[in-house]
């Protein structure tokens, strides 16, 4: 038997408008409900492909959130950023 990690989680649904408010509350990050909704009321209604992609955007943010690989990368330190461009900027110059 395999032990999951209570960091793994299965994404909830989004398909719907109401399901990703729904996911926004539960796994966004902090501000995210609110600035979908502003988004969404900044858009076009009959502009579809800006409602998709407002909400695309907002469904990877979940995902993300769900990730703990991605959620890695997200809480690495600016000096963590920085020494590793720099070791990468240095290996290429090396090259």
């Amino acid at each position: 038997m395999t032990a999951q990690t209570d960091h793994q989680h299965t994404p909830p649904p989004m398909r719907t408008i109401a399901e990703l408010r729904i996911a926004l509350r539960a796994y966004g990050f902090p501000g995210d409900p609110a600035s979908f909704e502003a988004e969404l009321d900044a858009a076009e209604l009959d502009d579809l492909t800006a409602v998709r992609e407002i909400a695309q955007a907002y469904r990877h943010r979940v995902l993300l959130a769900l990730d703990p690989a991605g959620m890695a990368q997200v809480i690495r330190s600016t000096d963590d950023v920085t020494t590793e461009l720099q070791r990468k900027m240095a290996q290429a110059r090396g090259r």
